[in-house]
């Protein structure tokens, strides 16, 4: 699945799918600006769940549930949602739409 996600974008820096308990994670060589493997692997073990679990709470009281996270680095933009029993994780290029790269990664999932 890694691999189909770099093909929808060579906007796509860096995937990760974390998904009962196991991480998987490719990054592209050479990217400019690029965060450290260790720091993407705590990025992918702690800060993502979180900020998903503390999202989807929220959204699912009145929001209407929880799509996507986008963040936007100064470097990068790091889109992330949920799957059944973890996440996907998905950097891309500050220059780029990271809304309309999401969605083709997402409907890989469904």
């Amino acid at each position: 699945m890694i691999e189909n996600i770099f093909k929808i974008s060579h906007d796509v820096r860096y995937v990760a799918i974390y998904q009962n308990g196991k991480l998987e994670k490719k990054s592209k060589e050479n990217t400019d600006g690029a965060s450290s493997s260790e720091s993407d692997k705590y990025e992918e073990l702690i800060v993502n769940p979180v900020m998903l679990t503390a999202a989807s709470q929220r959204g699912n009281l009145d929001c209407g549930g929880l799509d996507y996270l986008l963040i936007k680095y100064g470097n990068f933009f790091q889109y992330v949602f949920q799957i059944p029993s973890g996440h996907v994780s998905v950097c891309i290029d500050k220059d780029s739409d990271p809304i309309a790269i999401g969605k083709k990664v997402r409907d890989l999932f469904k």
